[in-house]
């Protein structure tokens, strides 16, 4: 194993460790994912650096990147930002366990990742954007007035709705709703 390696192996232990517990955990709170994070992450790199080292086709070392995620992802209910998180570890696992020579690209390319996770998970991005499965207590068949009915209760502004389950005879309707919520306005503070 040549020194280029063990950086490269370094980089991504510290850049999985970001991941998990600078990035994820503080936003989202969830100690079950952030062991499925680093567990991923290091199985993925101590194989990945078995291949590497056995000099075996990269094929090889994507296909194992695309059964390790269907059986991770198979095995229970996640969202898509947690999907993502498994994506970021798989991938900085595989760049930092198949080494190079020159450590420059693969350093950058698993910065790339945890800066793009970053930033496309903050909080202040899209703030406003909310999504919730709604069940109302009528059964409401036209879409502008289901539309309206959303609206009211939740006091937003719905952007997508689908109906589903439309229920007749129990007189309810099952929908998911992504909206944006209003602005809280600041109201202003006089000194004295």
């Amino acid at each position: 194993m040549t020194t280029s390696n063990l950086i490269l192996m370094a980089v991504d232990l510290v850049a999985a460790a970001i991941l998990a517990f600078g990035v994820y955990y503080p936003r989202h709170r969830r100690r079950d994912l952030v062991v499925a994070f680093m567990g991923v992450n290091i199985g993925v790199l101590a194989v990945a650096t078995v291949l590497g080292t056995a000099q075996v086709a990269a094929g090889l070392g994507l296909g194992l990147f695309g059964v390790l995620s269907i059986i991770r992802l198979r095995s229970s209910e996640i969202s898509q930002r947690e999907v993502a998180y498994y994506f970021a570890a798989l991938a900085m696992g595989l760049i930092g366990g198949l080494g190079a020579t020159d450590v420059a690209i693969p350093t950058g390319l698993i910065a790339l990742i945890l800066v793009t996770m970053w930033v496309a998970d903050h909080p202040a991005l899209l703030s406003r954007s909310r999504h919730q499965v709604v069940r109302l207590d009528r059964a409401i068949a036209d879409e502008d007035e289901l539309r309206d009915e959303v609206e009211e209760r939740l006091g937003c502004t719905v952007t997508s709705l689908t109906v589903q389950q439309l229920d007749l005879v129990n007189d309810s309707t099952l929908v998911d709703v992504r909206y944006r919520t209003e602005p809280t306005r600041v109201g202003s503070v006089v000194a004295r």
